[in-house]
Protein backbone atom coordinates (compact mmCIF):
# COMPACT_ATOMS: atom_id res chain seq x y z
CA UNK A 1 0.00 0.00 0.00
CA UNK A 2 2.84 2.35 0.85
CA UNK A 3 4.50 1.63 -2.52
CA UNK A 4 1.27 2.45 -4.38
CA UNK A 5 0.90 5.77 -2.58
CA UNK A 6 4.52 6.66 -3.40
CA UNK A 7 3.95 5.72 -7.06
CA UNK A 8 0.80 7.84 -7.32
CA UNK A 9 2.58 10.78 -5.67
CA UNK A 10 5.48 10.46 -8.12
CA UNK A 11 3.11 10.38 -11.12
CA UNK A 12 1.25 13.46 -9.88
CA UNK A 13 4.54 15.31 -9.39
CA UNK A 14 5.68 14.42 -12.90
CA UNK A 15 2.39 15.49 -14.46
CA UNK A 16 2.55 18.85 -12.67
CA UNK A 17 6.08 19.44 -13.91
CA UNK A 18 5.17 18.50 -17.48
CA UNK A 19 2.15 20.80 -17.63
CA UNK A 20 4.13 23.72 -16.17
CA UNK A 21 6.81 23.26 -18.81
CA UNK A 22 4.49 22.94 -21.79
CA UNK A 23 2.73 25.91 -23.30
CA UNK A 24 -0.44 25.62 -25.34
CA UNK A 25 -0.53 27.10 -28.82
CA UNK A 26 -4.14 26.09 -29.44
CA UNK A 27 -5.47 29.60 -30.11
CA UNK A 28 -4.03 31.80 -32.82
CA UNK A 29 -5.49 35.18 -33.74
CA UNK A 30 -5.19 35.16 -37.53
CA UNK A 31 -6.03 38.87 -37.74
CA UNK A 32 -2.97 39.85 -35.71
CA UNK A 33 -0.17 38.53 -37.95
CA UNK A 34 3.08 40.34 -37.25
CA UNK A 35 5.96 40.51 -39.69
CA UNK A 36 9.27 38.88 -38.90
CA UNK A 37 12.70 38.26 -40.42
CA UNK A 38 12.42 36.37 -43.71
CA UNK A 39 8.94 37.60 -44.63
CA UNK A 40 8.63 39.23 -48.04
CA UNK A 41 6.27 42.20 -48.23
CA UNK A 42 4.85 43.93 -51.27
CA UNK A 43 4.63 47.68 -50.75
CA UNK A 44 2.36 49.51 -53.17
CA UNK A 45 2.51 53.30 -53.24
CA UNK A 46 -0.46 54.64 -55.19
CA UNK A 47 0.56 56.67 -58.27
CA UNK A 48 4.28 56.15 -57.67
CA UNK A 49 5.61 52.91 -59.19
CA UNK A 50 9.18 53.85 -58.24
CA UNK A 51 8.23 53.50 -54.57
CA UNK A 52 6.38 50.21 -55.10
CA UNK A 53 8.33 46.99 -54.80
CA UNK A 54 8.78 43.74 -52.89
CA UNK A 55 11.07 43.84 -49.86
CA UNK A 56 12.43 41.16 -47.54
CA UNK A 57 12.44 41.79 -43.81
CA UNK A 58 16.10 41.50 -42.80
CA UNK A 59 17.50 39.48 -39.89
CA UNK A 60 17.45 42.58 -37.71
CA UNK A 61 13.78 43.24 -38.57
CA UNK A 62 14.06 46.11 -41.06
CA UNK A 63 13.38 46.77 -44.72
CA UNK A 64 15.44 49.14 -46.87
CA UNK A 65 12.93 51.48 -48.50
CA UNK A 66 13.94 53.86 -51.34
CA UNK A 67 14.43 57.48 -50.22
CA UNK A 68 13.65 56.54 -46.60
CA UNK A 69 16.42 54.08 -45.85
CA UNK A 70 15.93 51.64 -43.00
CA UNK A 71 12.30 51.19 -41.88
CA UNK A 72 11.55 48.92 -38.87
CA UNK A 73 9.14 46.16 -39.94
CA UNK A 74 9.45 43.21 -37.53
CA UNK A 75 6.64 43.04 -35.01
CA UNK A 76 4.37 45.29 -37.07
CA UNK A 77 1.20 44.12 -38.77
CA UNK A 78 1.11 44.94 -42.52
CA UNK A 79 -1.29 47.89 -42.02
CA UNK A 80 0.99 49.28 -39.30
CA UNK A 81 3.99 49.10 -41.65
CA UNK A 82 1.97 50.85 -44.37
CA UNK A 83 1.09 53.66 -41.94
CA UNK A 84 4.74 53.91 -40.84
CA UNK A 85 5.97 54.22 -44.44
CA UNK A 86 3.22 56.69 -45.34
CA UNK A 87 4.01 58.89 -42.33
CA UNK A 88 7.75 58.85 -43.13
CA UNK A 89 7.16 59.76 -46.79
CA UNK A 90 4.98 62.70 -45.75
CA UNK A 91 7.27 63.82 -42.91
CA UNK A 92 10.32 63.92 -45.21
CA UNK A 93 8.34 65.87 -47.82
CA UNK A 94 8.75 63.17 -50.47
CA UNK A 95 4.99 62.81 -51.08
CA UNK A 96 1.96 64.73 -49.85
CA UNK A 97 -0.84 62.54 -48.54
CA UNK A 98 0.72 59.27 -49.74
CA UNK A 99 -1.47 56.21 -50.08
CA UNK A 100 0.55 53.12 -49.18
CA UNK A 101 -0.56 49.52 -48.77
CA UNK A 102 1.45 46.54 -47.59
CA UNK A 103 0.68 42.87 -48.11
CA UNK A 104 2.64 39.74 -47.34
CA UNK A 105 4.04 38.39 -50.61
CA UNK A 106 5.74 35.36 -49.06
CA UNK A 107 5.65 34.14 -45.47
CA UNK A 108 8.58 32.70 -43.52
CA UNK A 109 8.78 28.93 -44.00
CA UNK A 110 7.84 26.34 -41.40
CA UNK A 111 10.07 23.43 -40.44
CA UNK A 112 8.92 19.86 -39.80
CA UNK A 113 11.23 17.46 -37.98
CA UNK A 114 11.04 14.00 -36.51
CA UNK A 115 8.83 11.11 -37.54
CA UNK A 116 7.60 12.29 -40.95
CA UNK A 117 8.60 10.78 -44.28
CA UNK A 118 10.30 13.94 -45.61
CA UNK A 119 11.46 16.26 -42.79
CA UNK A 120 12.54 19.72 -43.84
CA UNK A 121 11.50 23.27 -44.66
CA UNK A 122 8.12 23.94 -46.28
CA UNK A 123 6.34 27.09 -47.46
CA UNK A 124 3.75 28.45 -45.05
CA UNK A 125 0.15 29.04 -46.11
CA UNK A 126 -2.37 30.92 -43.95
CA UNK A 127 -4.62 28.55 -42.02
CA UNK A 128 -2.10 25.70 -42.13
CA UNK A 129 -2.52 23.20 -39.30
CA UNK A 130 -0.13 20.65 -37.85
CA UNK A 131 -1.87 17.93 -39.84
CA UNK A 132 -1.60 19.78 -43.17
CA UNK A 133 2.09 20.41 -42.47
CA UNK A 134 2.59 16.68 -41.87
CA UNK A 135 0.80 15.98 -45.16
CA UNK A 136 3.25 18.30 -46.96
CA UNK A 137 6.10 16.35 -45.35
CA UNK A 138 4.85 13.06 -46.80
CA UNK A 139 2.80 11.89 -43.83
CA UNK A 140 3.65 10.19 -40.55
CA UNK A 141 6.15 7.34 -40.36
CA UNK A 142 4.95 4.10 -38.76
CA UNK A 143 6.79 5.08 -35.54
CA UNK A 144 5.15 8.50 -35.17
CA UNK A 145 3.00 9.79 -32.35
CA UNK A 146 0.02 10.97 -34.43
CA UNK A 147 -2.15 12.70 -31.83
CA UNK A 148 0.11 15.63 -30.95
CA UNK A 149 3.48 17.24 -31.66
CA UNK A 150 5.90 19.77 -30.18
CA UNK A 151 6.12 23.28 -31.59
CA UNK A 152 8.82 25.90 -31.07
CA UNK A 153 7.48 29.38 -31.80
CA UNK A 154 9.09 32.82 -31.64
CA UNK A 155 6.35 35.41 -31.17
CA UNK A 156 8.63 38.41 -31.80
CA UNK A 157 12.31 39.37 -31.77
CA UNK A 158 12.22 40.76 -28.23
CA UNK A 159 11.19 37.49 -26.57
CA UNK A 160 12.73 34.04 -26.36
CA UNK A 161 11.16 31.20 -28.36
CA UNK A 162 8.43 29.19 -26.61
CA UNK A 163 8.03 25.44 -26.79
CA UNK A 164 4.68 23.75 -26.37
CA UNK A 165 2.51 20.81 -27.28
CA UNK A 166 0.11 21.17 -30.19
CA UNK A 167 -2.75 19.03 -31.45
CA UNK A 168 -3.46 17.95 -35.01
CA UNK A 169 -5.83 20.91 -35.52
CA UNK A 170 -3.53 23.62 -34.13
CA UNK A 171 -3.05 26.49 -36.58
CA UNK A 172 0.63 27.12 -37.26
CA UNK A 173 2.40 30.43 -37.76
CA UNK A 174 5.30 31.22 -40.10
CA UNK A 175 8.65 30.23 -38.63
CA UNK A 176 7.20 27.45 -36.45
CA UNK A 177 9.40 24.39 -35.91
CA UNK A 178 7.19 21.31 -35.51
CA UNK A 179 8.66 18.07 -34.18
CA UNK A 180 6.72 14.82 -34.56
CA UNK A 181 7.75 12.55 -31.72
CA UNK A 182 8.55 8.83 -31.88
CA UNK A 183 6.38 6.25 -30.09
CA UNK A 184 8.11 4.16 -27.44
CA UNK A 185 6.06 1.01 -28.03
Amino acid sequence: MMMQAAGVTALLALSCCASAREQSFETVDARAYHLGPGDQVRVITYNDPQLSNTFTVSDNGNIDFPLLGVVPAAGAAPPELAARISASLEKKGILTQPSVSVEVAQYRPIFILGEVNHPGQYPYQPGMTMLTAVALAGGFTYRAVTGHATDVRQEDLSTAPHEGRISRATVLLPGDVVTIDERFF
